[in-house]
């Protein structure tokens, strides 16, 4: 089973930022997940939160801010992310939100942006489509659940993206059947990561990489191979 860090290991720092991403490969996760979202004068930058509320000492959306300003917050782009793990660990750019962001075309340029063993992800059947016409050669993960079945989401992706809250063994049965490798989010206790490996999971998006690949040793699952 692939451990990804969601948002990098954001239990033990500030999710998205290259000190989470850091520790995410200290510990040994096979990827790492971030949100790409743009500036208002279309800077694309790696945060997760529509509002810069909760993170950060500004308020209000964070496509109101100039790129210069969102820096001075300690955000990353999505450049300096990409440089920090390029021949490092693997990389899943989700496209947060991408139709708010239309007028910064941020789908092709994030995606042009990205090496060929890059995977994107996203809620929204439209970003992995157009990422599809795009740059045919990247695989994709459909998050399923929230108006995309695993039947569409086969039709076109490389994956499908489970809430842990929703997943069970008949959904991910279903979409290997369907030839989709099954993912699940977001994944901290050891005994669910487990649990899963055993119902036929092939990845967990965990904020505690660490922890949750110390639980699947555990458990005798190999984990650390790639994603087929």
């Amino acid at each position: 089973m692939i451990v990804i860090a969601h948002r990098g290991a954001s239990y033990d720092e500030r999710e998205n930022t290259p000190a989470a991403f850091e520790r995410a490969i200290a510990v040994g996760a096979e990827y790492v997940e971030f949100d790409v979202q743009a500036s208002r004068d279309g800077g694309l930058v790696v945060f997760h939160d529509l509002e810069l509320d909760r993170l950060t000492p500004a308020t209000g959306p964070l496509r109101d801010r100039p790129l210069a300003e969102l820096r001075e917050l300690g955000i990353p782009t999505l450049e300096e992310v990409l440089a920090l793990t390029s021949g490092r660990i693997g990389v899943m750019a989700e496209l947060k939100s991408p139709r708010l962001y239309r007028r910064h075309d941020i789908v092709a340029r994030t995606v042009e942006l990205l090496d060929a063993d890059a995977v994107v992800v996203s809620f929204e059947q439209a970003a992995i489509l157009e990422t599809r016409r795009l740059r045919p050669e990247l695989r994709t993960v459909q998050h399923v659940g929230f108006g995309v079945s695993i039947r569409a989401a086969a039709r076109y992706a490389w994956a499908a993206g489970f809430d842990d809250r929703r997943a069970s063994a008949r959904g991910l049965a279903r979409a290997r059947a369907h030839g989709l490798q099954a993912l699940v989010y977001t994944v901290n206790e050891p005994e669910r990561a487990r649990a899963l490996a055993a119902l036929g999971a092939d990845g967990i998006f965990s904020d505690r990489p660490d922890l949750v690949r110390r639980g699947l040793a555990s458990f005798g699952e190999r984990g650390g191979a790639d994603l087929a």
